[in-house]
């Protein structure tokens, strides 16, 4: 009989430390912790918040829709006391980071999309995010897996965005071209060149060339997970978009054709503007010649015409006499018109 009141005495003893020990817990510094009694959270009385009132990406219809409570948040520290029917939830709200490609049901190496050219093609990157501290009840009691559904969420809109994606410089090229075609031979020539610009525009090359603008759209466009399910997104980071081998040889070929082609181009270019240049300063040469020429005649005839008009006739052929004398000196031999050369002539 004593050893059976032992035994259960110790039994007592036991159950009650165990009890005890599963009722202490703590919070670490990048956690956070709700606890629930029977499933029930404890929500904060008169704080009935709306999900995101202010956030802009949100419809009327949507802010109704994700209008979630605001529960009791546990900070870090402890040790907590909590009763034996009591759950704590722990959440780490610290930034994590996770592949493109995750997703629990399947395993894939890469997400598949489909271009506005009918490729298919493989995308892989991650996503940055962390648990919302101020709207932990979706998170936790919304959907099953909220960061499944985040992903899942994501990858559509990523995908959506893909098939539709138009280079923005090569709309506005083309906008260019519109208003530039028929409105003067001086406009003929920009236009043509926004066309070869724009026989550029491959969807594989233009989603390459914009990766951050694409990263940017997909940040826009899921600022409302935190809503939604509690998850704030902090960036998005596409670093890869792979075609099939077969297409991204045939890409290369047609790159490598193309800056070819730019490059013979921009050669004829410099050629041309180098002979343009040439020949504008030779007409300048030619003319600063004929000037140069011409200023000492110029001179000469306004100094005889001065004379002329302070001496008259007589000292303009004195002057011309006395202007002579030089000249014959350098001469080897010269002619003399006489009166009968004259009459002859006659």
């Amino acid at each position: 009989m004593f050893f059976l009141a032992a035994f259960v005495a110790g039994l007592i003893v036991y159950s009650t430390f165990r009890v005890l020990a599963g009722c202490l817990y703590t919070v670490s510094p990048d956690q956070r912790a709700v606890v629930t009694s029977f499933g029930a959270a404890q929500i904060m009385p008169g704080t009935r918040q709306a999900a995101d009132a202010g956030n802009p990406s949100l419809s009327d219809d949507e802010v109704q829709r994700y209008e979630y409570p605001q529960v009791q948040v546990i900070r870090p520290g402890g040790p907590y006391f909590k009763m034996p029917w009591q759950t704590v939830h722990k959440v780490t709200v610290a930034t994590q980071a996770v592949d493109l490609s995750w997703d629990p049901s399947k395993y894939q190496e890469t997400i598949e999309a489909v271009t506005k050219d009918n490729l298919t093609t493989g995308v892989n990157g991650q996503i940055r995010y962390r648990i919302s501290e101020s709207n932990l009840y979706p998170f936790l009691f919304g959907v099953t897996s909220p960061l499944e559904h985040v992903m899942g969420y994501f990858v559509s809109v990523l995908r959506e965005r893909i098939a539709n994606f138009v280079d923005p410089k090569g709309q506005s090229l083309l906008e260019a071209t519109e208003l530039e075609t028929g409105d003067g031979d001086g406009k003929a020539d920009a236009a043509s060149s926004s066309a070869v610009e724009l026989s550029e525009g491959v969807s594989i090359n233009d989603l390459r060339k914009n990766l951050p603008l694409l990263n940017q759209y997909m940040e826009e466009q899921c600022r409302n997970t935190t809503a939604r399910y509690g998850i704030e997104l902090d960036a998005a980071l596409i670093t890869e978009i792979d075609p099939p081998a077969e297409v991204d040889r045939a890409l290369s070929a047609i790159n490598s054709t193309r800056n070819q082609v730019a490059a013979d181009i921009s050669t004829a270019r410099a050629d041309s503007e180098q002979q343009i240049t040439m020949s504008a300063r030779a007409v300048e040469i030619a003319t600063n010649n004929a000037q140069a020429e011409v200023a000492p005649l110029q001179e000469l005839a306004g100094t005889l015409a001065s004379i002329k008009k302070e001496g008259g006739s007589a000292c303009l052929q004195a002057y011309l006499r006395n202007a002579r004398v030089p000249l014959f000196k350098r001469a080897g031999r010269f002619l003399i018109k006489t009166s009968s050369d004259k009459g002859a002539n006659q």
